[in-house]
């Protein structure tokens, strides 16, 4: 039996790195989580939509007596094909009306036209007395 001494053994070194996986884990749950939820915490507008009875077996209507309305990108106007300005275009609003009320117009209206003159547009059909507004446009490219 000696008396010698005892060594120590040295331990473990205190570890200077953290594990980041199981952070990154948690995050990207808690992202996938947040995503997730998100469109239902945002706000909806509560719209009390109308309700129509169709009949089983509906046939697409006749067209009807139409004119074509486009405008341009500058603002340019055609009626038909024929170049109008506002003046003329009341005008021929006015004569479509007076031989059928019942005249569709169908408004071709360019991208980039600013919203308050497509309003205009429909205010000046209306208040010639045509009610019945189309709006055309392209077929989207299918993917």
């Amino acid at each position: 039996m000696s008396f010698g001494r005892l060594e120590r053994p040295t331990g473990h070194k205190p570890m200077s790195e953290i594990n980041v996986t199981p952070l990154v884990d948690v995050m990207l749950v808690l992202l996938v989580i947040f995503i997730i939820a998100a469109p239902f915490m945002a706000d909806r507008l509560a719209l009390e939509l109308p309700k129509a009875e169709l009949p089983q077996a509906a046939t697409p209507a006749q067209p009807g007596p139409f004119v074509s309305l486009s405008v341009d990108g500058q603002g340019r106007m055609q009626w038909n094909g024929e170049a109008v300005d506002d003046g003329s275009l009341r005008q021929r609003l006015g004569e479509a009306a007076r031989r059928d009320p019942a005249t569709e117009v169908q408004l071709r209206a360019d991208a980039s036209v600013p919203y308050g003159r497509v309003v205009s547009l429909i205010g000046m059909a209306q208040s010639a007395g045509l009610s019945r507004i189309g709006f055309v446009a392209d077929a989207a490219a299918p993917r």
